[in-house]
């Protein structure tokens, strides 16, 4: 059993994800798990390469409210949040790989980016989704090796370590992504194939 202040707490996030349209429930799962994930990453980074990138490596909070934001924005209008988580999820990884160097392997989260993309609007919506799900291809395709010297540069050895954890974290990221949206899907009686959930 979890204490009273987590139970309420827990209940509140779950409250606050709710929207009666599933994609944007959906969609506001994600954006909080990535809300909550921010604060710790720097953590992250300063354990595998050091502290040597600080203060510059408390920007990457700046994503923080901006993901919290979604769930209200959702609830405002489900469109405006599920481009907004979208907007979102692919500047602050253009941004990070600017701050930590296209080395750090941030850019791997593109890869996430554009399935998130991908998935959080219908077949009807295809006018948003297509060039939301483009843009993180885009962003590599123009950008690799382009960005401007981040603020702090690592050693080999550092950046081999950021690597190997944002390789892994990117990874992770798809998985889950597949996972909350899997859930969308229900297996009807009697039948093998998923149909997906119709409601707008």
């Amino acid at each position: 059993m979890l204490p009273p202040a987590l139970m309420r707490a827990a209940d509140w996030f779950r409250a606050y994800a709710d929207n009666s349209d599933p994609l944007a429930a959906a969609g506001n799962l994600v954006a909080l798990v990535l809300a909550g994930n921010g604060p710790f990453y720097p953590l992250y980074v300063a354990f595998v390469a050091g502290t040597g990138g600080m203060p510059w490596l408390l920007l990457t909070l700046l994503s923080f409210p901006l993901f919290l934001a979604v769930p209200a924005l959702g609830r405002a209008h489900s469109r405006l949040g599920r481009v907004t988580l979208s907007l979102v999820a692919t500047g602050n990884t253009i941004f990070c790989t600017w701050l930590l160097g296209v080395p750090s392997g941030v850019e791997l989260f593109l890869l996430p980016c554009a399935m998130l993309a991908s998935v959080l609007f219908r077949p009807s919506e295809r006018l948003l989704m297509l060039p939301l799900a483009g843009l993180p291809v885009a962003a590599y395709l123009f950008l690799h090796n382009r960005y401007e010297p981040p603020p702090h540069s690592y050693q080999p050895a550092e950046y081999a370590g950021l690597l190997s954890m944002n390789a892994f974290s990117a990874a992770m990221i798809s998985i889950f992504i597949g996972m909350v949206f899997s859930r969308l899907f229900t297996e009807p009686s009697g039948h093998s194939s998923n149909a997906p959930l119709s409601r707008h």
